[in-house]
Formats: structure tokens, sequence, C-alpha cells
């Protein structure tokens, strides 16, 4: 699928309730996690941090942390990358659902509790970005002030999104996911009876749950047009980039975009 509709999602706007938001980021960061979603994307992010001798990750619009765990712990396993950070940050922080992460992965996992604009991050904030299901929230213009930002700090960069972009995934957008919604709600963690009351009694997190998640793949951008806003985003080609999408043994694809400075381009 080509297409790519710059749609409105729930979640971004300002008055959209924070208790709506939380209970759909805690789905989603359940789903992704139990699917082991960015898991093909491992390697990718190896490489990065090789190549630019990070051993910190910087999340950005981390929402409620869905795939910073099993990915954190995925690469910690290569011997290089035993001492591995990963710091989340977001524009409308998380700290409840980051604070369990933390706990449960301390000293991996940490965050930063005051709001971060991905367009304009503190240079104090310092790691390999990443941005994992959150590039597609970003107009073409964000999306690319996203990335000039990265170059203009020569800080390597990867953008991942859990969908292939296909309309079979609209399908189970409408489907199958609401209907594993309902069945997981109780055991999310951490427990919340705000997001029982808005699952099952006024089920308001599963309706906006399937809005957002069509939207979500309709705004995916394809890898060519990642590849053509990182161009756009680096004229003078300090960074080299890839894009593409990686699949899971048993179907689902990542789509992708990774890049980081040249040998020639460090600071």
């Amino acid at each position: 699928m080509r297409l790519r509709l710059q749609l409105f999602e729930f979640e971004d706007l300002p008055w959209f309730p924070s208790v709506i938001r939380a209970g759909m980021m805690d789905y989603l960061r359940f789903m992704i996690s139990a699917l082991r979603t960015y898991q093909p994307i491992v390697p990718l992010l190896r490489e990065g941090l090789q190549a630019t001798g990070q051993r910190r990750l910087l999340e950005l619009g981390a929402g409620a942390g869905g795939g910073t765990e099993g990915v954190a712990l995925a690469l910690r396993r290569y011997p290089e990358l035993d001492q591995l950070r990963v710091t989340l940050t977001d524009l409308y922080p998380q700290p409840a659902a980051w604070q369990l992460l933390a706990q449960r992965n301390a000293p991996v996992i940490d965050f930063e509790p005051a709001p971060v604009d991905a367009l304009a991050v503190t240079p104090a904030l310092t790691g390999f970005r990443t941005i994992f299901s959150a590039f597609h929230h970003f107009a073409p213009a964000a999306a690319e002030a996203l990335l000039a930002d990265a170059v203009r700090q020569n800080s390597g960069i990867g953008v991942f999104e859990g969908a292939g972009k296909h309309w079979l995934e609209i399908l189970l957008a409408w489907t199958v996911l609401p209907v594993a919604q309902l069945l997981i709600t109780p055991f999310i963690r951490p427990f919340r009876l705000s997001r029982l009351f808005f699952t099952y009694v006024v089920p308001l997190i599963p309706l906006f749950t399937i809005w957002d998640g069509t939207v979500s793949i309709l705004r995916l951008y394809p890898p060519e047009q990642l590849l053509a806003l990182a161009r756009r985003a680096d004229p003078d080609q300090r960074f080299q980039w890839q894009a593409g999408r990686a699949r899971h043994a048993w179907g689902p694809q990542v789509t992708y975009l990774v890049g980081w400075p040249k040998v020639n381009s460090y600071t």
C-alpha cells in the first residue's frame, strides 16, 4: 500500500483525556511486548550502535514504552552491548508506566520525566535515538525536522513502525485486535480501575484504539518515502541511510529507517 493519508489520531489531540490515552498506550505496550513485534530490527540497532560507539538508546515518543524492554534485553545479550542503557522520553510523559519498566529492568531502563520535543532534543539527552510506533504521527515537515535534528546533533537514529502497511493489517485492526483487547485488558499492568471502566462499561478505549490503529497504518510512511525524508533532512549527505521492511519468521513486518554519521562525519 503506497497511499498515505494525513488523517488525525485522537491520541495526538491536546484535549484528548489522558486517562483514555494512557489506556490505549498501555494496551499497545502490552501487545508489542507479548508479540515481540520489534525483534526483527535488533540486528539493525546493533549495527548502528557498533558504528557510532553508543551504549545508550534515547527513545523519543516512547508512549508507554512498548517494545523497549524486549529490544533492550535482546541487544544486551551481545557481549559488546552488555552495558546498554535506555532512556525513555515523550512530549506527553507517562511516568507511571515507565516506572514499572524501570523497576523491572533496573538499571537498564530509565526515563526523563519532563516533556521532550522530538524535533528539538536538548543536547543534554544523548544516545542513539529510536522511535517505535510513533513516527507516523509526524506530518512530512515535522518528520523531516525530527530527522534533521538528529543530523544536526550528529546522533544516530532508528525509526521503526510495527506494520508493513498492508490492507490485511487494517482488517485485523477491525476484527481480531479488538477481541484480543477485551480478553487481555484485565492482565495489563499497572492495574487501573479506569482502564477496566473505559474498556467494558463505557468502551471508549477499544473504540478509539480501532480508529487510531486504522489511521496509524494509513499514515505510515513506506520505505521509499522514509528515504526521501532522510535525504531532505540530510542535504550534505553526512549520514548513511537505509530503509526497508524486516519480517518476522511468522509473517508480520516492521517498516524501518536507520541512519548514522559516516566515519568522516563524527565530531
